[in-house]
This record gives C-alpha cells, sequence and structure tokens, in this order.
C-alpha cells in the first residue's frame, strides 16, 4: 500500500455503518473475552481445580496483561499504521481464546488470559482515536460512542449468553464461539477499515510530560476508581447473588445489567455533545448510589434489579465519557495518552479481581459493596470539584 493511501484520513459528514461495526465489534470481543470468566465462573474454577476466588484471578490476569504491556506497546508501535496494528491484536484474541478453549490447566489458563490481556491494551488504544479520524469534528462524540457500544452489548447479551451457553453446552466451548467470531471480524476490519498512519517520531513527546497536562491526571484517578469500584462488585455478582439467596437470578440480572448499558450508551451518544460535565456527574453519582442500595438491600429482588439498572445506566456511557474527557484535556496528544487511560482502566480491572477476591474470602459479600460505595464517594466529590480542566462546563 502507498503512502498516499495510508495518510487518507476519512471526515465523513455521517456515521459509516460499517468501518465503525468493525470497532463496535472489536469492542465487544475485547470486553467478552475480558468478562466472559464472571458467567461461568463456578463451572470455570471446577473444571480448573481451583476455588471460585482464584478462578476470578483469571480476570486479574487479563488485566496485568493490559497493564503491563499497554504503553510500552503503544511507544512501541506509534508508527504502525493503525489498522494493521488492529489486525494484529485480533490475531492474538484468536489465539489466547483457543488455548483456553480446550486448556484444563489453570496455568496455561493464566497464560492465555494474559496474551489475551495484551491484545485488549492494543484494542483499548486504537478504538477511540479510530473512530473520531473517520467523521468529521461535528460527529467525533457519535462515532466514540457507536464504536464504545461493544462493552454494554457483550455485558447485555455476549456474558448472558455465554452463561447459558457454559450451561448448556460447556464453559470451553464457549470460549472457541468467541475465537471464531474473532476469526470473521479480521476478514471483516481489513476490508472495511481505511489503514490510518501512525505519528511519525518526530512528533512524539515523552509520556511523562503529557501527564503533567492540566486535568489528565484527575480523569486518570477517577477513572481508575469507577473501574476498581465495577470490576469488584461484576467480577464476583454471582457469589454476590448466592449469598442474598438469589443465585438463579443471575443471568437475568446480567441482563437488566447490560440492557441499562445499552439504553445508557445510547443516551451519551445523543448528549454527549452537549452535556458531557452533566452526564459524568450523573453516572458517578447513579453508580454510588446504586452500590449503596446493594450494600443494604440486596436480599430484596426489586431493590436488586433497580440497582442493577441504574449500575448499569451509570457504566454504559462511562467509557466514551471518560475518554472523551481525557482526550480533550490532551488534546494534540490524544493518541499517546490513550496508553495511560488504558492502563489505568485495566489497573482498576487487576485490582479489582484481585480486591474482590481477598474481600470476598475474608469477609463475605457484603464487603465488596461496601468497598465500591467507598471508592466511588471521592470520585463523585472529585468530578464536581474538577469544573476547569478535567471536566469543564461547555
Amino acid at each position: 500500500m502507498s503512502t498516499t493511501q495510508i495518510d487518507r484520513t476519512v471526515h465523513s459528514e455521517r456515521l459509516p455503518l460499517l468501518p465503525l461495526i468493525a470497532l463496535f465489534t472489536a469492542g465487544l470481543i475485547t470486553t467478552l473475552t475480558e468478562a466472559l470468566p464472571a458467567g461461568v465462573l463456578p463451572r470455570m474454577s471446577t473444571a480448573l481445580g481451583v476455588p471460585e476466588s482464584v478462578a476470578g484471578q483469571t480476570v486479574t490476569i487479563y488485566a496485568i496483561g493490559t497493564l503491563l504491556t499497554a504503553i510500552p506497546v503503544s511507544l512501541a508501535t506509534a508508527s504502525w499504521p493503525r489498522r494493521h496494528l488492529l489486525l494484529t491484536a485480533l490475531a492474538g484474541f484468536v489465539a489466547a481464546n483457543l488455548v483456553t478453549a480446550v486448556s484444563l490447566d489453570f496455568t496455561v489458563t493464566m497464560v492465555a488470559r494474559f496474551l489475551a490481556g495484551a491484545s485488549s491494551g492494543v484494542v483499548w488504544s486504537l478504538l477511540g482515536g479510530y473512530a473520531s479520524r473517520l467523521v468529521a469534528p461535528g460527529l467525533r462524540g457519535r462515532a466514540m460512542a457507536f464504536a464504545m457500544a461493544g462493552t454494554p452489548v457483550a455485558l447485555s447479551l455476549g456474558v448472558p449468553v455465554g452463561a447459558y451457553l457454559g450451561k448448556v453446552v460447556g464453559w470451553q466451548l464457549t470460549f472457541g464461539l468467541v475465537s471464531a467470531l474473532t476469526g470473521l471480524l479480521i476478514a471483516w476490519t481489513a476490508w472495511s477499515l481505511p489503514n490510518f498512519p501512525g505519528r511519525p517520531a518526530s512528533d512524539r513527546i515523552p509520556l511523562r510530560r503529557i501527564l503533567k497536562l492540566n486535568g489528565l491526571r484527575t480523569v486518570l484517578a477517577v477513572t481508575g476508581a469507577f473501574v476498581l469500584a465495577h470490576t469488584i462488585l461484576y467480577t464476583y455478582i454471582a457469589p454476590i447473588l448466592a449469598e442474598a439467596g438469589l443465585q438463579e437470578h443471575l443471568q437475568w440480572v446480567l441482563l437488566v445489567f447490560g440492557v441499562a448499558s445499552i439504553v445508557s450508551i445510547w443516551l451519551t451518544g445523543a448528549l454527549i455533545d452537549r452535556h458531557h460535565r452533566r452526564l459524568v456527574v450523573l453516572s458517578t453519582s447513579l453508580f454510588a448510589a446504586s452500590a449503596a442500595v446493594l450494600a443494604v438491600a440486596a436480599s430484596a429482588p426489586l431493590a436488586a434489579y433497580l440497582a442493577v439498572a441504574a449500575w448499569g445506566l451509570a457504566f454504559g456511557g462511562a467509557a466514551t465519557l471518560l475518554q472523551s474527557a481525557l482526550m480533550r484535556a490532551a488534546g494534540e496528544h490524544a493518541d499517546v495518552a490513550q496508553s495511560s487511560m488504558v492502563t489505568t482502566w485495566n489497573l482498576g480491572i487487576g485490582l479489582g479481581g484481585l480486591v474482590g477476591g481477598v474481600l470476598l474470602a475474608g469477609f463475605g459479600s457484603g464487603s465488596l459493596m461496601v468497598a465500591a460505595v467507598a471508592l466511588l464517594v471521592p470520585a463523585v466529590v472529585t468530578v464536581v470539584l474538577a469544573r476547569t480542566h478535567a471536566f469543564p462546563a461547555r
């Protein structure tokens, strides 16, 4: 491919659905691979011969893979054509999920999950920037929301369906089906996405200088607290419901969460360009309130469903809202700054799986909700106060 072809930048005046569907599906694969153990955790732990609190560390190692590789891989591949890099990451998912599908050894499974996490870091560092380069400036918020919608769809449909398939055909075949879906996505991506260039080495500045930009560290701090609280609850939602006497409701609770997340991502796409700050305040506040309700009334089915629905509304658009805030704070250095967002996000995931497992084993499921509230209340206060740089008013 010639340099002219690679450097061509698309500025569509309407949403280009075919390439955005590819990005949407890449995000779906990433989130589905990450969260699938939450839906099949009991059967997965039995097959691998480890307790549920240990099997939950398949989520942790996934996040560690992303955490350790996102920044160095982003810097090392900054000059790569973007489509080439995305295809390489998707191939990593194919390999990792195939190994997980055939492995009954916990160590081998953990290695495969680490590889999947490394691939995830690449995908997440590409999605926002790729989507924004496909459209004119006035549509960037909507394009990003479309691309990021793969996350709530994976949580609303993919993980509950995965939990169901785990019962019917086994958790290993479920991972194999995800690998097959990724293979189809590779063909779609190669056909539909333009191959945008990377950033020339002469235009890049060290990440440590980017992190000093006004507001950027505040956005990262809020992101870390939000994701840590979410992962503590979501990874161990099965034992939380079991202790509340609602273990038979797992699939339906996950479905309610995901449907609410889809509604959230739609609302975010419609409102983000005019009400970004208000949406961030609402998202963090709603999540804190839902965690508090779960802490005191999880055994009441109606209260639990309402709290989970509010949690889904808070979570669905969060990735788009926080990533948009980061890109705004980073300005022209947004591409490099994205690796710090990916690292922070997955640090929250990794610590969530680890901290949640320790709390569950030592203090029971009630401690998980208390920890989430303790994380989210300071995040809400930070967002409310950060009016100048991190989450400015329009």
